[in-house]
């Protein structure tokens, strides 16, 4: 992989998808309190005012949210994707996320695949990886 294909985070796209009223679908988000994703998915919801979609195989409800087993059974658009995915399972999720629409994938902090967040840009999706909501939106004095 060539180094021109590095992704670099746009700190205004980060902006907008922090402060944009949105759904966000939160991949690999389950009832495990002790999993990252529990705590930021909570804080997307409650801090940042975002309409979450835990997507998990077990589809469990989170923070009082109706689950989906996957991102193609989940009904309406969704704006962003956040995946707490293992950085080799990324690029699949990334590659839903662009046959369904979605405005953004958000890649969280550790999830890194350049080739998936290249063809996310090139399909037109806002691209935002190896980062987590609750670092950059206080780090943006957001919330």
């Amino acid at each position: 992989m060539s180094q021109a294909t590095h992704h670099v985070n746009d700190v205004e796209v980060i902006r907008r998808l922090l402060t944009t009223p949105g759904r966000w679908a939160v991949v690999g988000l389950s009832q495990n309190t002790a999993r990252t994703a529990f705590g930021v998915a909570r804080y997307i919801q409650r801090d940042l005012g975002m309409e979450i979609i835990p997507v998990h195989p077990r589809a469990e409800a989170v923070h009082g949210a109706t689950a989906y087993r996957a991102l193609a059974d989940v009904p309406g658009r969704i704006d962003v994707i956040d995946v707490f995915v293992r950085s080799e399972l990324a690029g699949a999720i990334v590659d839903q996320a662009i046959a369904i629409g979605a405005g953004a994938v958000w890649l969280q902090l550790g999830v890194v695949d350049e080739a998936a967040a290249a063809r996310a840009a090139a399909a037109g999706l806002d691209v935002v990886m190896d980062t987590c909501p609750a670092i950059e939106a206080p780090r943006l004095g957001i919330a």
